[in-house]
C-alpha cells in the first residue's frame, strides 16, 4: 500500500519502470490506440482483470501522450515513454540528429547531456557512435530516459543535478536547461514555462561557463533567445521544421562551426514522417549589404514574401530582402516587398490586392464590395487585437476568404489584403 508521505517523484518514477520491464509493460502494450470516449470503457475492464487502479492510470497516461507525441516525434512515440513535461521540452528527432552530427564531428568521444529530459538527444548522441552520460533531477523524467535508452549501451542515465557537474576538458557538453518551474501546472499538469534566462536551471552563468571550459559544446534554449543576448564567440542558429520554429541553439568550441547567427529550416516529405534523413535543411545567413525597409507606402510591390518563422526570430528579414531584390516593409515587421515571386523553401508568398489603412472603417467598406464573409488575420508589427478588429469589421458576406496583414509599411500602420500565391 503506497504511503501518504511517499514521494510522488518516486513513486511516479516507480511506476514507469513497471510500464518498462515490469508486470504493467503488459497492460500497455495490450492497450487499444488511444481513444478518449473509450476510456471510462477501458478503465473499468482493466480494473475487472486485476489491474491496480495506479498500473491502470499510468498506462492511459502513457498512452495518451504517445497519441500526443506522433506529430512531434513521429514513430518514435509508440516506443518511448514520456511525462507531460518531458514530452513539452523533447528534442525533435530530425533536430537530435543534427545536433549530434555536430558533436560527431567535432571529435570528442563523450558527451555530458545534462538536463536529458526523456532523452531524445542522447539516443541520437549514442548512434552517432558517442558515449553518452545523460543526467536528470526528475526522477519520474530519469525513469523515463532510462527505458528509452535501455537499447543503448553506449548511453547511461543518472539521477543528479545538472549544475553539479564538472566534465572533463575533453569532453562534450550539451545542455537543456529547464525551462519549466516545479510545482506550478496548468489543467493539463503542464508545469509554467520559464521565459526568462535569470529563470533557468541550472543558471545561464553556469551554462557559460562550462560551455567556454568544454571541448564542444551546445545548449538549447527557447526560440524566443533574444539575438542581442548571443555571447561574443558563440554560433547561434534559430531552427524551425515543418513552420515550427522549436529552438535557439548555441554551439561553442568544436562543436560552432562559425561565429554569429543563421535561421535554420527544415523541410520534411510528410506530417508525422520519423524519417530523419529525409528531412532537408536550408540555411539563411545575413546578407553581405542588407537592403533595408521600404521608405514609401506607394512603393509596395505587386507580391509579398513571409519568411519562416526561424528567419524572423533571428532577424534575418533582410536576407530574404536581399535574395529576392526587395524590401522589408518596415523596421522589424518581417515581410518583405518584391516585383516577383522568387521560390524558395523558407518563404510564403501572397499577391498583393490593396493596401489600406488600419482602420476598421475603409478595411469593412473593401471587404463588402467583395462580398467578403471570411478572413484571416495575420498581425506583426502594430498594437492591435486581432479579435478586437474582426468584430469591427462586422462581416456578412458570402465571397471568398480574404487574408488580411496588419502590419507597418514605411513607418506607418497598415493593411495588405493579400491572396496565397502557390509556389511549387
Amino acid at each position: 500500500m503506497q504511503q501518504e508521505d511517499e514521494d510522488p517523484g518516486r513513486r511516479a518514477a516507480a511506476l514507469l519502470t513497471d510500464l518498462h520491464a515490469g508486470p504493467g509493460r503488459a497492460v500497455l502494450d495490450g492497450l487499444p490506440p488511444y481513444d478518449e470516449d473509450a476510456v471510462l470503457a477501458l478503465t473499468a475492464r482493466l480494473r475487472d482483470q486485476g489491474v491496480p487502479a495506479e498500473v491502470v492510470a499510468a498506462a492511459l497516461t502513457q498512452a495518451r501522450l504517445r497519441a500526443r507525441a506522433r506529430r512531434r516525434l513521429g514513430d518514435l512515440a509508440e516506443t518511448l515513454l514520456l511525462t507531460e513535461d518531458g514530452l513539452e521540452q523533447a528534442t525533435r528527432p530530425a533536430v537530435a540528429v543534427r545536433h549530434a552530427e555536430r558533436f560527431a564531428a567535432s571529435g570528442v568521444g563523450h558527451v555530458w547531456d545534462l538536463g536529458c529530459g526523456l532523452g531524445l538527444d542522447a539516443i541520437a548522441l549514442a548512434g552517432a557512435g558517442l558515449e553518452v552520460t545523460a543526467l536528470d533531477r526528475d526522477p519520474a523524467v530519469v525513469a523515463a530516459a532510462r527505458a528509452n535508452l535501455s537499447g543503448h549501451p553506449r548511453a547511461r542515465v543518472v539521477l543528479a543535478d545538472a549544475g553539479s557537474v564538472t566534465p572533463e576538458p575533453d569532453d562534450g557538453v550539451w545542455f537543456d536547461p529547464a525551462r519549466r518551474s516545479p510545482g506550478l501546472a496548468d489543467v493539463h499538469g503542464r508545469t509554467r514555462r520559464r521565459s526568462r534566462l535569470a529563470e533557468l536551471s541550472p543558471s545561464w552563468e553556469h551554462v557559460q561557463l562550462v560551455s567556454r571550459r568544454a571541448a564542444a559544446a551546445g545548449t538549447k534554449l527557447s526560440p524566443g533567445f533574444p539575438v542581442s543576448e548571443v555571447p561574443d564567440g558563440v554560433e547561434a542558429e534559430w531552427v524551425s521544421l515543418d513552420g515550427d520554429v522549436l529552438e535557439c541553439a548555441l554551439w561553442w568550441g568544436g562543436a560552432a562551426g562559425t561565429t554569429g547567427r543563421s535561421a535554420v529550416v527544415g523541410t520534411s516529405p510528410g506530417a508525422g514522417s520519423s524519417g530523419d534523413a529525409a528531412v532537408r535543411w536550408h540555411v539563411v545567413r545575413p546578407p553581405e549589404q542588407d537592403p533595408g525597409v521600404l521608405v514609401d507606402a506607394r512603393s509596395v510591390g505587386p507580391f509579398l514574401a513571409e519568411p519562416d518563422r526561424a528567419v524572423v526570430a533571428a532577424r534575418l528579414t533582410g536576407a530574404l530582402a536581399a535574395t529576392v531584390d526587395g524590401a522589408e516593409l518596415d523596421t522589424g515587421v518581417g515581410y518583405v516587398t518584391a516585383g516577383r515571386v522568387h521560390p524558395l523553401p523558407w518563404a510564403r508568398w501572397y499577391a498583393v490586392q490593396d493596401v489600406l489603412p488600419l482602420r476598421a472603417r475603409p478595411v469593412r467598406a473593401w471587404l463588402r464590395a467583395r462580398d467578403a464573409g471570411r478572413v484571416t488575420l495575420k498581425k506583426r508589427g502594430v498594437g492591435v487585437d486581432p479579435g478586437a478588429f474582426r468584430t469591427e469589421l462586422r462581416l456578412s458576406g458570402e465571397g471568398p476568404e480574404v487574408v488580411l496583414v496588419l502590419t507597418r509599411v514605411a513607418g506607418r500602420p497598415a493593411v495588405l489584403a493579400v491572396e496565397p500565391v502557390p509556389v511549387p
